[in-house]
């Protein structure tokens, strides 16, 4: 079976684990203050353009470390705004609300938000008479890529980032999947691009070829106040921090980082094409390395003899949406292998 359903279904890159292996018996002191996460801290900087003022924050998992800016950024009667599709709007168990904070989500036909939508939604709630007895509209959340792989624009970001600073709320880019984004043919924007058009971002490192770890980007100050202190209130601050800081630094030299995401993108695009040859339309335009096509069921049925993906949705009684998804680890085998079975179906 390959398995192309998604992009954590791998262990780690074999020089992370090297890395780990020749570090193993290396004595640290704990909770991320070791030289490692430093060396890992200080390549982030540099990779966002430089700068001291950039906190860099080592967490293990995606959930843990948007529960945890999140409650840094609210005070308890404010919430968050996201695309209806967002991560922590459809897929982290009601992680927010369960901190006491409200996501606020705006309706998305390609899992992007606009600055207008934000902006109407801000509007909505401070020309209610009544705005004090709803949640108030504090932050924003947002994913580059998207859930749906689709891409902000260079002049999309800046029109939020805008409307943020204008308005007051804290911007926040999740970027579990941001090599991907980045390395894509059709983004416009580098890390420094993003790095000075929000408060806080963060850099995946369990999708991109690590066993664990999120790296963490905090722009605002006073976002970072105290943020450790979250960290470990949270259960996020891991004694032997060291592991992150190692599997990162390992991962951004020589921009291995971001060589595997390009070939990964690579591949989904050849997938793309693909299907599109073979009539199968898409469901999202995203060019990352998530692919959503539309399928017969009949031939989805005989793919999956082969095959996983991930179901995605009915569009209609005979048809079928999947995600594709390439990684870091996806081979040239498995793409030819998928792209020659696809040939032999009539």
């Amino acid at each position: 079976m390959i398995r192309l359903e998604c992009d954590y279904a791998e262990g780690a890159h074999p020089r992370v684990l090297r890395r780990l292996t020749d570090t193993n018996f290396d004595q640290t002191v704990g909770y991320g203050e070791d030289t490692f996460c430093d060396k890992a801290r200080a390549q982030v900087r540099a990779l966002c353009g430089g700068g001291e003022d950039l906190s860099v924050h080592f967490l293990v998992g995606g959930t843990q470390v948007n529960t945890t800016v999140i409650a840094a950024a609210l005070r308890p009667h404010q919430g968050v705004i996201a695309a209806h599709t967002g991560h922590i709007n459809v897929h982290e168990t009601g992680a927010i609300e369960s901190t006491g904070h409200k996501v606020l989500p705006i309706p998305s036909e390609d899992g992007k938000l606009t600055a207008e939508a934000i902006l109407a939604l801000w509007r909505a709630h401070w020309t209610d008479a009544t705005h004090e007895h709803m949640v108030q509209p504090a932050m924003v959340y947002l994913s580059q890529p998207t859930e749906n792989g689709t891409l902000y624009s260079l002049e999309e970001l800046d029109a939020i980032w805008q409307v943020c600073q204008s308005k007051g709320l804290t911007l926040y880019i999740d970027g579990a999947r941001l090599g991907y984004g980045l390395m894509s043919k059709a983004c416009d924007m580098t890390l420094p691009d993003l790095a000075i058009r929000c408060d806080a971002f963060t850099i995946g490192g369990t999708k991109q070829g690590l066993l664990f770890g999120e790296a963490l980007v905090i722009r605002n100050r006073a976002l970072n106040r105290d943020f450790r202190y979250l960290i470990k209130q949270r259960g996020g601050l891991l004694a032997k921090g060291r592991l992150l800081g190692v599997q990162f630094s390992a991962i951004l030299e020589e921009e291995l980082y971001f060589t595997l995401s390009r070939q990964a993108d690579e591949f989904a695009m050849k997938i793309r094409r693909a299907f599109e040859a073979k009539g199968c339309p898409m469901l999202y335009d995203s060019y990352t390395n998530q692919q959503y096509p539309i399928l017969p069921d009949k031939l989805l049925h005989e793919l999956e003899r082969e095959f996983a993906f991930a179901f995605w949705c009915k569009t209609d009684e005979t048809h079928t949406a999947v995600r594709i998804c390439t990684s870091w680890a996806t081979t040239q085998r498995a793409v030819d292998t998928l792209l020659r079975r696809l040939k032999q179906f009539a």
